[in-house]
């Protein structure tokens, strides 16, 4: 087995359908693996085997999926580099895994520091050679034909790191099979076809990006609108222009949409929509579907399950829910001394199946701290219902202890969205030497609203048992995020965000 067999396999059968557009070109299947198998000659060329690790530090442009599914054929490992990193994050993972080759940019090159014991080469795919050599005319060099090298199922295909929120990040290492496995899933759960056009604006070097959706899409022969990053307007336009059919998102990008009170017309191509990597509100999904009348599909998961674990599905829709594990896939909640809790009880969510990772990358004891007797330790507190659907209550290193009462900032945060001058809320814990913590919550306010601290503290008492009421409301312009989406709470703990309230 080999993950790059699906590119082959769109080759044989649709040679000459798109499947990659960007920008002002397309790339028809037979061409795409052309150029896969001249960067995986000029790879092979430079010595790198079976095992290697080589590093994209790449935005998404389409050198970064031919590079990646380059890498995979012939048996070495890629290593995903998040494209925000500056010199010293770059180099604290080039280091951790050795790695010997990094594909860049002329503008990220800068970020790649010369005197890495273990780099032999830097590649440029955009851009001038003026660090490194040009990948471009080395391409130019090599034959578009090459042998595909035959995997193991448990062989590393890819290392993606973690946000490191506590600590040095950790590289979450995947195998052929955990890729394959969940490309399938994803397939079945989306119901993708080969029609289908799916429009690819997250990161290619996040799981969500590069598993979830390019190779779930490849592995379906459909094809690919690749957007080198979220920009509403370019975003709509491509939508329109391209006729696509699969949106996928994260909650604030379907806020933000939300927000611009769209009209229909501009996702009627628009077959389905899909939300992950976290927590999607409620009301959100409410008025998603009352405004535009399709349901937001959700999926969960994380880095370490490649990242597909559950799908709240077309079977049994059930808003608010994660739904129930994938194919394969066991999930199950447990209390602090690891026994299985009952129906509607907390605790934590434990995964077992063919998504887990291998490990993390040379961190044994890590690795043991998060997966026991094959269950993978999320972090994630939530519940199971009787009818098997699962929900996620909060992050366990998110949650609020104030006097000794555990407040999830999750439910807070869904009953501020409830207020109709909202357009988005962050709600986080800070210090406070007499409870331990308390809460706070930093809101942007919908365009030519106005409310005030007292108004909406009222509003949280009125839905909210005292405790849970956050202590101050921060309005703000803007919340920190990552390039995801996600809700950078680091940052708000932090900062405390010393905004204030506006009138």
């Amino acid at each position: 087995m080999n993950i790059a067999h699906h590119i082959e396999r769109g080759h044989l059968l649709f040679p000459d359908k798109i499947a990659l557009i960007f920008e002002e070109k397309t790339y028809t299947y037979k061409q795409l693996n052309q150029l896969v198998n001249r960067v995986a000659n000029v790879l092979r060329g430079l010595g790198i085997k079976k095992g290697d690790r080589v590093a994209l530090f790449l935005p998404n442009i389409p050198e970064y999926i031919i590079s990646y599914l380059s890498i995979l054929k012939i048996g070495a490992i890629a290593v995903s580099v998040n494209i925000m990193f500056k010199s010293n994050e770059v180099s604290y993972i080039l280091k951790d895994c050795a790695v010997k080759v990094v594909i860049t940019t002329e503008l990220h090159s800068e970020y790649v520091e010369d005197d890495l014991p273990d780099l032999q080469h830097i590649l440029i795919a955009e851009g001038a050679a003026t660090k490194g050599s040009s990948l471009t005319e080395m391409m130019a060099q090599a034959s578009q034909t090459a042998h595909i090298l035959e995997m193991d199922c448990n062989d590393p295909s890819s290392i993606l790191y973690t946000s490191g929120t506590t600590g040095f990040p950790k590289g979450a290492t995947l195998s052929h099979g955990n890729v394959i496995s969940n490309s399938y899933s994803a397939n079945n759960c989306y119901s993708i076809q080969s029609t289908d056009r799916l429009l690819l604006y997250l990161p290619l070097f996040h799981c969500f990006g590069q598993n979830a959706i390019l190779n779930s899409a490849l592995n379906a022969c459909a094809t690919i609108i690749l957007q080198r990053r979220f920009d509403i307007e370019q975003t709509l336009k491509l939508i329109s222009v391209h006729k696509v059919t699969m949106f996928f998102g994260v909650p604030t990008v379907f806020i933000k949409l939300l927000n611009l009170d769209l009209p229909v017309c501009n996702f009627k191509s628009i077959r389905y929509f899909f939300s992950a990597a976290a927590p999607m509100p409620v009301k959100v999904v409410q008025n998603w579907l009352d405004k535009y009348g399709s349901l937001i599909y959700e999926g969960y998961g994380l880095t370490e399950t490649s990242p597909f674990a559950s799908y709240n599905h077309k079977l049994k829709y059930k808003m608010g829910s994660i739904g129930s594990p994938i194919e394969n896939v066991e999930m199950k909640v447990i209390d602090d001394n690891g026994h299985q809790v009952q129906p509607g009880e907390l605790g934590e969510i434990v995964i077992r199946g063919p998504n887990i990772m291998l490990g993390y990358w040379n961190r044994p004891a890590e690795t043991a701290q998060v997966i026991k007797n094959g269950w993978f330790h999320t972090g994630d507190i939530g519940r199971i219902e009787e009818d098997g659907f699962f929900y996620i209550v909060d992050r366990l290193k998110d949650m609020i202890n104030v006097s000794g009462f555990k407040v999830y900032p999750t439910e807070v945060e869904n009953t501020i969205y409830q207020h109709q001058a909202v357009a988005e809320v962050a709600v986080y814990g800070i210090p406070d030497p007499i409870k331990g913590e308390i809460v706070q919550a930093s809101i942007i306010l919908k365009a030519n609203q106005t409310i005030t601290q007292e108004e909406i503290s009222l509003f949280c008492h009125q839905n909210l048992a005292n405790f849970k009421v956050p202590q101050a409301f921060n309005f703000v312009d803007s919340i920190p995020k990552s390039q995801t989406g996600k809700v950078l709470k680091r940052l708000l703990r932090e900062d405390s965000f010393s905004h204030s309230s506006r009138i």
